[in-house]
């Protein structure tokens, strides 16, 4: 596989909402990006608060842009802060450095694409997003061991 399809993308959300659901997550809200980062499902779950959305887009697009897992762009952020706020001035405040962004690749190492979570504490967020990718027999790439 060397797409992500909109079936694929849907599935993600949908195991990802799952996932929440067997954890009692608060309501959340999921994005699927491919690989060029654009934006091939959203579902937002009922309940869940106004900026979900876009935190969750920005999750997985800032995923996608730097080639890496929020939690390690979250790390990032606190060491350099003067480079994200720049970052965010070039993607127009696209990149949410905080762990709930993952990169999805298929078995062969590949960017597919990227994941990302919105609406809990944010490793329970990333801890959804492994689930799904997982769910549907693909890599999940935090990017460090969690």
């Amino acid at each position: 596989m060397s797409v992500l399809t909109l079936e694929i993308a849907v599935n993600l959300a949908g195991q990802a909402l799952a996932a929440g659901r067997e954890i009692s997550a608060a309501p959340l809200t999921v994005a699927v990006l491919d690989s060029g980062g654009h934006l091939v499902a959203l579902q937002r779950e009922d309940g869940a608060s106004l900026l979900r959305p876009q935190i969750a887009i920005g999750k997985a697009w800032g995923a996608i842009a730097l080639g890496k897992g929020s939690r390690l762009l979250a790390q990032d952020a606190q060491q350099r802060p003067a480079f994200f706020a720049a970052l965010n001035g070039l993607g127009q405040g696209s990149v949410v450095p905080a762990p709930g962004g993952v990169l999805i690749r298929d078995q062969d190492g590949r960017v597919l694409g990227a994941i990302g979570v919105s609406g809990d504490v944010s490793d329970v967020d990333e801890q959804v997003a492994v689930r799904a990718v997982e769910a549907v027999l693909l890599r999940a790439d935090v990017g460090v061991t969690i």
